[in-house]
């Protein structure tokens, strides 16, 4: 009964692969999804890669959240997963350089998401006037049991700013149009305009599908080199 069980698991596996990508053989780019042109290199190794470019400041990004941590619970086993912030004017080069500091002392996971919720659920923290005067994302991280003058000094490192400048490159290499976006294995880009429903919102489902399906086809090319 037991290798019954795992047959049929298997079978049903093999299956869901062979449907996912068949589907990503139908879409369309352009519409669907985004053709990076030149690819970019990938950091992952084996792994098909899958990049969130993000801005904290960015609704649009806040909004995305929830249906990106449920796919990261059943995210599959060769897929690398990693956060970039995104780039497009000085104003957000404080909380880009805050990512790369909490990231940098191991707090990403710890307060990634509690950063987006304090902007724009709490709105405890306004992203306004942050690059003259960084002293309330300095308070909000001191609030969160972090030691004040640590974060202060690895967010005015060289190795953190050296980050920072790479998100701007990185930005400029993708040709990032907007966040949030996700690119993956560095060939493929999808943003929310991909999945958008008759009234102008956002179906996260398809999205999510949309990430499957594009997973799907950077593997099957991979296996095909």
């Amino acid at each position: 009964m037991k290798l019954l069980k795992s047959y049929w698991r298997a079978v049903a596996c093999v299956l869901a692969v062979t449907l996912s990508t068949a589907a990503a053989a139908q879409l369309a780019p352009g519409k669907d999804y985004r053709v990076i042109n030149p690819p970019q290199p990938t950091t992952s190794g084996k792994q098909v890669e899958v990049i969130e470019f993000f801005y904290y400041g960015c609704p649009y990004c806040n909004e995305l959240q929830p249906a990106l941590r449920t796919w990261l619970k059943r995210k599959p086993a060769d897929v690398a997963f990693r956060r970039e912030p995104a780039v497009f004017q000085d104003a957000w080069l404080p909380l880009t350089t805050a990512f790369h500091a909490l990231e940098a002392m191991g707090l990403e996971a710890k307060l990634h998401y509690e950063l987006f919720s304090a902007i724009h659920e709490q709105r405890s923290l306004d992203t306004k006037g942050l690059q003259r005067d960084p002293k309330p994302l300095f308070d909000w991280v001191t609030k969160q049991g972090v030691d004040r003058k640590q974060f202060v000094d690895v967010f005015n490192s060289f190795s953190v700013r050296s980050r920072t400048n790479r998100s701007i490159e990185m930005t400029r290499g993708f040709d990032i149009p907007g966040t949030p976006a996700l690119v993956i294995d560095g060939k493929y880009m999808i943003m929310l305009s991909n999945a958008m429903t008759p009234n102008k919102g956002v179906d996260y489902e398809r999205f999510t599908q949309l990430l499957d399906q594009m997973i799907a086809t950077a593997r099957k090319e991979r296996a095909g080199k």
